[in-house]
């Protein structure tokens, strides 16, 4: 009996030693486990394609200095598991469990410690998402790193749970908001939204991207009404996104400055981003490279060879075949070195070899689109209020709204836009002359 109360002994005092408490939560050293844990270290290098996020194509190998003095299992993330992943451990189905996965906010911080916990912990709690949030990934740290340091936490949970990447939201304060929104746009498929704070970012040049973010993304913007951001994202980057086709929601909030919100702010944002999950799921259905579920990590030639296959259907209806012929330049652009990238060409080469082309229209149709968008967002933007810090930039900003309405006048096809553009140029250029 003695001997029996002295291995409990032992054993309650090792655990102990293991776990301490936190916020009611065990704080433990494995990702596999429930509740709150202040300190997860990753265990593998991500198997996503980080660069592409960097730089305009997916590398075999990313240059030695974007990484110098790295290694991904030295990196370390808080991490919040709810009870409720029980039920949705990979490889378990039955009662209880959500096959499609559970929900998880990645957070970026603009520091050198974790955010954004404390704010969303009541919501993560109550809804059941799990939470991560990287040390080491703030404003200091060069983009390649924080970059990738932000997907080897991505993989790392999504290897250790089941994840439904329709309901996976990368979020960031400030810096790291900017870092969200440049991932979520450059991998849309890994994703459901963007949730950024005080900040948010644009999209990128390729059309095909473009296209997967408006048809694919939420985009739920957080600033304050105190917050010296506000007039970026309520002027220029909410409305750019919303007039391009991003499904697109800006929360201004009041007596909010450069901080983070409450997380009454998180829930209802949330709620929203999950509106649009039967949307993602629809695509999904239609277009399976739309989306790379948490089991599924595609290799350069799987996702060259599945981006093909989608391009290839959407060549087969003539509402999609603009978008279709964009994604086979999409591939040759990634995957330059890949016969994939072959194909795709060859496939361009017979399209532009045909006598009509009729896609030209929608390209041109485009460009003039996000023209409009841009002249509009930044006009708005450039002649609205500016904090101190940014009044220097406003004589540029304002000589960039003028070319841009100079381009909507010269291209003269939208009736509605040129007389915009001929009553705001004579406003923008006082308004330049105005010390």
């Amino acid at each position: 009996m003695i001997a029996v109360r002295r291995r409990l002994v032992a054993i309650l005092l090792t655990l102990l030693a293991l776990c301490d408490l936190n916020d009611g939560f065990v704080t433990a050293t494995a990702a596999d486990d429930v509740g709150y844990q202040k300190e997860v270290t990753v265990r593998e290098a991500t198997r996503m394609d980080w660069v592409f996020a960097v730089a305009n194509q997916s590398r075999v190998d990313s240059p030695a200095e974007w990484l110098e003095g790295y290694e991904s299992t030295k990196q370390r993330y808080e991490l919040f598991v709810p009870p409720t992943s029980k039920a949705n451990s990979k490889g378990k189905k039955g009662k209880g469990a959500n096959n499609e996965g559970l929900p998880l906010v990645l957070f970026i911080s603009p520091s050198e410690q974790p955010a954004g916990w404390s704010q969303l912990q009541a919501v993560c709690q109550q809804k059941g998402i799990l939470f991560a949030s990287p040390f080491n990934a703030g404003n200091n740290t060069p983009a390649p790193k924080r970059i990738r340091l932000v997907m080897d936490v991505l993989d790392d949970v999504r290897r250790h749970h089941k994840i439904d990447p329709d309901r996976t939201y990368l979020a960031g304060f400030s810096g790291g908001a900017r870092i969200a929104c440049g991932i979520g746009f450059s991998l849309p498929e890994l994703i459901g939204g963007v949730m950024p704070v005080c900040a948010a970012g644009d999209l990128r040049e390729e059309p095909w991207l473009r296209h997967r973010v408006i048809d694919r993304l939420s985009v739920a913007i957080i600033t304050g009404t105190q917050d010296f951001n506000l007039g970026e994202v309520s002027r220029f980057r909410g409305p750019m996104l919303t007039e391009v086709g991003v499904r697109t929601k800006v929360m201004v909030v009041e007596n909010l400055g450069h901080g983070i919100p409450d997380s009454k702010v998180f829930a209802e944002a949330i709620d929203w981003l999950d509106a649009g999950v039967a949307d993602r799921r629809k695509l999904a259905q239609q277009y399976p490279a739309s989306r790379i579920g948490s089991d599924s990590a595609l290799n350069r030639e799987q996702s060259a060879k599945a981006l093909l296959e989608e391009g290839k259907l959407r060549l087969g209806q003539p509402k999609t075949l603009y978008a279709g012929l964009m994604q086979l330049q999409g591939i040759m652009q990634r995957w330059p070195d890949l016969k994939t990238a072959e194909d795709a060409k060859q496939l361009l080469s017979e399209y532009d070899a045909r006598p009509e082309h009729p896609w030209e229209q929608d390209d041109i149709t485009e460009q003039r689109r996000f023209l409009i968008a841009r002249a509009r967002s930044l006009d708005a933007y450039a002649s609205g209020e500016l904090p101190p810090q940014y009044a220097n930039q406003r004589r540029e900003m304002l000589e960039a709204a003028i070319n841009l309405w100079v381009l909507v006048i010269q291209d003269g096809q939208n009736e509605k836009a040129v007389s915009e553009a001929e009553k705001r140029l004579p406003e923008l250029k006082k308004r330049l002359q105005t010390p």
